[in-house]
């Protein structure tokens, strides 16, 4: 294939079918729905409920979608999610990886073993089963696409939450790992690092001025990332364009990162 063959077709998912971990709400909203508007199927696990709406919107897209309430951290469960995945749709050609949770503490001291469990569990070993569960269907087809949604912590350290650092810099070693060990049966493994967002969980530091502006005199861009701003980067991700990106971790951040 040479540089003639190149189209735009090369961004198009028609026809794939994606996994969206905790696509039903934050950032996973915003993935679900870019790689829908790209022509792929969703299949949606979340613990939350409320995916009935995005299922909808999904469908507006021409494409099929399907909720599954599902607790990702109970045992065999990810097991069961790829396989539901397979029974519906014939395959998984996209995994994202974007459940999380961060909980934070004001003192390091009094951040224990109760908060470090949860958070490593839903982090860091569901991306990991997820990964691996994906990966025993996608070796077969010697095709796929597994994006795991890192953080700027995956840098950085992490004041007043040590296990959100942590199980974030893990993740971003398990791509690197993953990516060498997969990339021979033509599967990707990239992550995302998205900077910061307006979102539900950052709304009380915008809303506190002093608070704001040390963030954004961080941010070259000076002003904070929008859902809108992370729905190109993971079509990119899915898609034909970079099936010669493996182990990269892309971080969208208006340049955080770079002062």
């Amino acid at each position: 294939m040479g540089i003639e063959d190149f189209s735009m077709d090369f961004f198009s998912l028609k026809g794939k079918n994606a996994i969206v971990t905790g696509g039903n709400t934050g950032l996973g909203w915003a993935f679900s729905l870019a790689l829908a508007k790209a022509g792929a199927n969703l299949f949606i696990p979340s613990i939350r409920d409320g995916g009935e709406e995005l299922v909808g919107l999904l469908r507006a897209e021409g494409v099929e979608a399907i909720f599954l309430k599902s607790d990702l951290t109970r045992q065999g469960e990810p097991a069961r999610v790829i396989g539901a995945c397979v029974k519906a749709f014939g395959s998984v050609d996209i995994l994202v990886n974007s459940a999380g949770l961060c909980i934070n503490v004001k003192d390091v001291l009094s951040f224990g073993r109760e908060q470090w469990d949860l958070m490593t569990a839903i982090n860091f070993t569901v991306p990991f089963e997820m990964s691996l569960e994906a990966a025993r269907v996608m070796t077969k087809q010697r095709s796929g696409k597994i994006i795991n949604i890192c953080s700027l912590f995956s840098f950085l350290g992490g004041r007043w939450s040590p296990a959100y650092a942590s199980t974030k810099h893990g993740l971003a070693g398990l791509t690197k790992a993953y990516c060498d060990e997969l990339a021979s049966y033509n599967i990707q493994v990239n992550g995302i690092a998205p900077g910061y967002y307006a979102t539900e969980i950052t709304a009380d530091t915008r809303k506190d001025p002093a608070a704001n502006r040390k963030v954004l005199d961080h941010i070259p861009a000076d002003r904070w990332g929008e859902p809108l701003d992370l729905m190109g980067a993971v079509v990119f991700l899915a898609g034909r364009a970079s099936d010669y990106i493996n182990g990269h971790i892309l971080a969208v951040d208006g340049g955080y990162l770079v002062r």
